[in-house]
Parts: structure tokens; C-alpha cells; sequence
């Protein structure tokens, strides 16, 4: 899907086909503190596209945790949280270093995300960089690759449509 979304439109370019003037779509970008320079470059790419997709900036909540293993905990209070959100998208990045650190976190957030998708309460948009070192974080922030916090704005949006579709 990212080399799809990557090559084949620009952020600003989707419109919800399912977009109905009763809807109010609630959309929270949840992003970790740890390596702040790219999550929030990611954080900021999410948002900006959010709102030149046509959402109003008091229909996207950001939300700060301390790091990635934090982000499926909040995840988890949003997707139970009584005003229900149409889509969460979690941001962190990993650089592994040199102890098995890395794996563990990366591994985490991935089951995390992946267990709260099955509830299917609201789609979980996972914007987890996993980097070997910090240029490769920041080409996915904003630099050559993109950036990766808008591509998943972009799947935020999709996955609402295609709730719609499926949902009525």
C-alpha cells in the first residue's frame, strides 16, 4: 500500500467517499516522545494531511506518550473511549542499537496494533518507523522516502471509507 500510495497520489488528493453532512469523523494521531525530531515530523505530515484531505483541525486529536510501548496502551483507551474515533493512528519510531531492545519494542507495537484491528472497534493506522539508524528515520520524515505520518493520514481515510462501504 505504500509504494501504491507513494507513487500514485499525493496526500492532498483523497476525498472520503463516504462523507455524508450527519458525519462528523473523529480521527486521533497518537505519537511517542522518544526520538521527538522524527515522530514529530510524522505527527505534523499526519495532521497537515488530515486537514487538507477537508477535515476541521477540532476532528484530529493528538495525543503525546512517552514512547512506542506506550502507544498501543493509548491506542487502546481511545478505541474504548466513549465518543468513539473513526480511525487511530499511532507514530513512533525505533533506530535499533545494539541490544535486543529493538526486536521487543518493534515486535510489541506490531501484536498491540494488530490485536486491537481484530476488535475492529476503529482501524488502528500503524506508523511505527523501524530504522537501522537516524538518516533513515528522518528520509521517512519528511526527507527522500516521504512522509510516513502522512501516507498513514491517507490509509486513516481509506480504512474509514472502507468501513462505510462494508458497514452501510
Amino acid at each position: 500500500m505504500s509504494s501504491q500510495l507513494h507513487s500514485q497520489q499525493t496526500p492532498a488528493h483523497y476525498t472520503l467517499q463516504h462523507r455524508h453532512t450527519a458525519d462528523v469523523h473523529r480521527i486521533a494521531v497518537v505519537y511517542s516522545e522518544w526520538n521527538a525530531e522524527i515522530t514529530h515530523a510524522l505527527r505534523d505530515g499526519a495532521v497537515t494531511t488530515l486537514l487538507e484531505c477537508g477535515l476541521e483541525r477540532q476532528q484530529v486529536e493528538t495525543f503525546s506518550v512517552p514512547g512506542a510501548f506506550e502507544l498501543t496502551y493509548t491506542a487502546t483507551l481511545l478505541s474504548e473511549a466513549t465518543q468513539p474515533y473513526d480511525a487511530i493512528i499511532v507514530i513512533g519510531c525505533v533506530i535499533r542499537g545494539e541490544t535486543s531492545h529493538y526486536d521487543l519494542i518493534c515486535n510489541s507495537v506490531t501484536e498491540g496494533a494488530t490485536e486491537l484491528n481484530l476488535r475492529g472497534k476503529a482501524p488502528v493506522i500503524f506508523g511505527l518507523v523501524t530504522v537501522e539508524n537516524i538518516e533513515q528515520a528522518r528520509a521517512r520524515s519528511g526527507g527522500a522516502v516521504g512522509n510516513k505520518g502522512s501516507e498513514c493520514a491517507i490509509a486513516a481515510l481509506q480504512m474509514i471509507d472502507i468501513r462505510a462501504a462494508i458497514q452501510g
